[in-house]
């Protein structure tokens, strides 16, 4: 290539030559080139839809001169005879060459191109320019794709820096604007302002240019490495000898790097960070600033040492880079900080000593990120193409379960015939023009006499969860007797430990456990058994793995108080209790003290009281739940809850009310698909509802009422779109009414974003003769207590101003605010600037006795934050111009959301 670099209009003028020997034992009639850099020109690109997907604004909202692709492309033969070339419409990324002539194998072909790469902002995928006049320039050029199975792959960028390109070498003449930096991986050499870059045996390889370097050079015998990674208060001094010190261990470990020299960028480690529970704020300083670096260093090093050496199919085979870069990672932590905590120092704190979180081994956050997911049943198999992938699975668990799952097998196999089966495989990288995960699988099994096909079939193949516990027990002094059960039905093989006083007495591996099975081991003096004593396993529940053999036990895992928050602890009942407080206007700011036990684990059965002390009352108020989960596997209908729920407040001066509800919810969702973003839910419950008469006597039928609500909701929603349909039906002594719901939103390209919500609902009997159970306009009676109201009985004041979109949806306050018969509204709103919209609602509304009546009103949105924190301004409705009426600030409505999951939920999306 010869490449020109034009940093102020952010193009490069490439020339490019291609030689490519037809070396696929086929006879090819086409040619398929990675355009990768041209999946930026399309926000209807896999790359846009990724993005829209996971709920990314960025790329959709992106300024024209911020986006790439690759224009005035032009591939002509060796006879300079322009050849035909085309783009798939859904794979804009990907150039199909129409060969004149077929090409035989062994044949060479020889192409000429010309084109002009205009270069994305970095703040998409961190690759492209960047705002101080530089560029990380990666997949950037065409290049021939990897041909595999009798074709070419057809893999668009996704934002997995996984392209599959064939190994190539490369040339390149680049010329840079003065005064500027080049830092590459390649061989580099420069004659005046052009540099002559040379790669040898590669699928991809860095650029970065720079107005001026920041890149730190490091170098020993066995690789020289640029880093400019970022660090707080580490010399340089410091930085060498950690350097020294990782890439001699990979070196070690894995094998000899195949080229002279690699990139290890910020840019790398920020678009895979280390994830875990030591991202705490800085000011605690969990970790030494020394040791931060170290572990970034470690992950980023071994991510581009693997994608550089690895001649695998980087998207299909995705398990063996995660899995070796985790595995090689807790080996390192094992030998070189075999103390180290996972919140690093705040271990030696008395006051956090009591909490699992900061005395758990570094190495075994793994197996608790895994199981976030396992716990909510959005695990996926290791095997799984990274583009089918949740977020979550991709970045995090699936990496750590790839490296917990090798860290299993070498603890089954032995970790000698397991690293010597790496290094062999490693080295087979450098051998072989591809290789795939079946070359790693025979490696395996020729290096141990145990069979090891549960390993591929079950722990790399399934999303099958391994779980054993213990059943009979009896002992005596000399020997334990014990029945293991198997309580999944997954048979693999699983560890049994005699452990006295925290020593490990005795350990056994345990085969071929289908169905319950009795075993008999030398006691060796232990006081207790524990399958999986060392977490090698990734296993669902380590809170039935161990059995006292103590005499005298008051229970087999005791209760522990926790304050605040805590990972699951499997030797103890963990109660978590927290401080908490309320408000509403009839109870005033509510203390209380909230006993639960939800770790950060999803549990099957979770309890959650919370009693609270009401000033203005003088007396105890709270709420309660409980809750049983049934995960469904391997069925669309993936989780039943079973709950039971209950609440006494005060809903008026001097008088309360208690609510119990009894309720089923059901969740749906593609089975064979956990990316797809459609979601069904339906509930069932029983909603019991007692109030105390207020100084107004109310009939009996709204002081004691039974309700049963059926719901159904249908939700799609991503960044771009957003559709919602519900259906609700309720029943009741007093009443029956159905009504549906529809929602849809659009954001356009400009930032513009259309509202629309449509209800209508319609009362199917009626025995009653208050508007209690009505459809409100603007402020439904919420007969149900579903709602936050901080002052439900409020007719004036600040209070009677809370809005809750619901029912009619409306925001200003006409003459009749309910409908006894049935309602039909429409609510609408477009933004004009920002977080500023207007918005509009009207439709009919129709009582006994009355005709239908229109009704519509309009104003201004402030949407500050979504469901969150809003504010409403009428302008015009059936009042007329109520901005010019007096006492216009009555007529303001507002949404406040005191409720933290609601604004937790807008950042966690993205990843589940």
């Amino acid at each position: 290539m010869s490449v020109k670099v034009d940093l102020a209009a952010k193009i490069l003028f490439v020339e490019q030559e291609i030689t490519y020997t037809n070396a696929t034992g086929d006879t090819l009639s086409t040619i398929i080139l990675n355009d990768w850099n041209n999946a930026y020109s399309d926000k209807n690109s896999p790359l846009g839809k990724r993005f829209s997907d996971e709920f990314v604004k960025t790329f959709h909202l992106a300024k024209k001169s911020e986006i790439g692709g690759t224009n005035k492309l032009v591939i002509s033969d060796e006879n300079k005879t322009e050849l035909e070339w085309n783009r798939d419409d859904d794979q804009p990324d990907l150039v199909e060459i129409i060969l004149p002539q077929k090409l035989l194998p062994n044949q060479v072909l020889h192409l000429h191109l010309t084109y002009q790469a205009k270069i994305p902002s970095d703040k998409f995928t961190k690759y492209g320019y960047d705002d101080k006049g530089g560029m990380y320039l990666k997949n950037w050029f065409l290049a021939v794709a990897r041909y595999e199975n009798h074709s070419f792959l057809k893999y668009s960028n996704e934002n997995f820096d996984d392209i599959a390109n064939e190994i190539s070498d490369y040339e390149i003449a680049m010329s840079t604007p003065a005064n500027t930096d080049l830092v590459t991986d390649l061989k580099i050499d420069k004659i005046e302002s052009t540099y002559n870059l040379l790669g040898k045996n590669r699928t991809d390889f860095n650029i970065f240019i720079l107005k001026k370097s920041d890149f730190e050079q490091y170098k020993n015998d066995k690789i020289e490495v640029y880093t400019n990674l970022k660090s707080k208060n580490v010399n340089n001094i410091q930085k060498a000898l950690i350097v020294d010190r990782i890439t001699r261990f990979v070196d070690e470990h894995l094998g000899q790097y195949p080229h002279e020299r690699i990139t290890v960028s910020q840019a790398d480690y920020e678009k895979s960070p280390f994830y875990g529970l030591n991202q705490l704020p800085s000011f605690l300083s969990p970790f030494t600033n020394d040791f931060l670096f170290e572990i970034k260093f470690l992950k980023t090093y071994l991510n581009n040492y693997l994608k550089n050496s690895l001649r695998l199919n980087q998207r299909k085979d995705n398990w063996i880079f995660d899995g070796l870069q985790v595995y090689t990672m807790m080996q390192y932590i094992d030998e070189n900080y075999p103390n180290s905590k996972m919140m690093g120092g705040l271990s030696r704190f008395r006051l956090l000593r009591n909490y699992n979180l900061t005395q758990l081994p570094f190495n075994e956050q793994y197996s608790y990120f895994y199981m976030l997911m396992a716990r909510k049943n959005l695990d996926q198999p290791l095997g799984t193409p990274k583009n089918k992938l949740i977020r979550f699975n991709e970045q995090i668990a699936g990496k750590y379960r790839a490296g917990l799952s090798l860290r299993y097998l070498a603890d089954f196999m032995g970790k000698t015939e397991v690293q010597n089966s790496i290094s062999k495989f490693y080295t087979l990288n450098t051998i072989q023009a591809q290789t795939d995960r079946a070359d790693f699988e025979n490696i395996l099994k020729t290096a141990t006499p145990k069979k090891i096909d549960w390993f591929f079939n079950t722990i790399i193949d399934s999303r099958e969860i391994v779980d054993y516990k213990f059943g009979n027990v009896s002992k005596t002094n000399d020997s334990v007797t014990f029945t293991v059960k198997n309580r999944t039905n997954t048979t693999v093989p699983v560890s049994v430990y005699g452990v006295n006083k925290k020593q490990v007495v005795f350990k056994e591996w345990l085969e071929n456990i289908s169905t319950d099975s009795t075993f008999r081991f030398p006691r060796k003096g232990a006081s207790k058994i524990v399958l999986n004593y060392n977490n090698e396993i990734p296993e669902y529940n380590l809170r039935n793995n161990w059995y006292s053999l103590k005499n005298f036990k008051i229970s087999n895992r005791p209760i522990k108080f926790v304050f605040m928050k805590d990972l699951e602890d499997p030797y103890y009942n963990q109660i978590l209790y927290v401080p908490t407080v309320g408000y509403n206007l009839y109870d005033g700011l509510t203390p209380g003290l909230r006993f639960h036990n939800k770790t950060i684990l999803d549990k099957p059965f979770v309890f959650d009281v919370n009693p609270m002390y009401s000033p203005n009352n003088q007396s105890l108020i709270g709420r309660f739940s409980l809750l049983v989960n049934q995960y469904n596997r391997n069925s669309d209908l993936y989780n039943i809850r079973y709950t039971i729920s209950g609440s006494y407040m005060h809903y008026a001066p001097d008088a309360a009310y208690s609510k119990l509800n009894p309720a089923i919810f059901l969740r749906l969702r593609e089975s064979d698909d956990f990316r797809d973003n459609h979601k069904q839910f339906l509930s069932l419950r029983s909603v019991l509802v007692s109030r105390e008469n207020t100084t107004i006597p109310q009939s009996e039928e709204t002081v004691n009422y039974n309700v049963f609500n059926l719901r159904y909701t249908d939700t799609y929603t991503e960044v771009t779109k957003h559709l919602s349909f519900m259906t609700d039906l309720q029943a009741s002594k007093s009443f029956g009414k159905a009504s549906v719901e529809f929602g849809f939103r659009k954001l356009f390209n400009d930032n513009r974003q259309l509202n629309v919500r449509v209800f209508a609902g319609t009362f199917l009997y009626r025995n009653t003769d208050t508007d209690y159970f009505s459809f409100g306009l603007d402020r439904p009676t919420d007969y149900l207590f579903d709602y936050d109201y901080y002052g439900r009985s409020e007719t004036t004041g600040i209070f009677s101003q809370q809005v809750i979109i619901a029912d009619g949806g409306f925001k200003s306050k006409l003459s009749t605010p309910f409908a006894n018969q049935w309602m039909a509204t429409t609510n609408m709103s477009f933004n004009v600037w920002n977080w500023v919209e207007v918005y509009g609602d009207a439709g009919f509304i129709k009582n006994e006795f009355r005709r239908e009546r229109f009704v519509y009103d309009s104003g201004i949105r402030l949407n500050l934050v979504t469901d969150y924190f809003e504010l409403y301004f009428p302008v015009y409705s059936n009042n007329g111009w109520e901005i010019s009426q007096p006492h216009y600030n009555e007529k303001i409505r507002f949404v406040v959301t005191l409720e933290p999951k609601i604004l937790v939920n807008l950042f966690t999306r993205k990843w589940f």
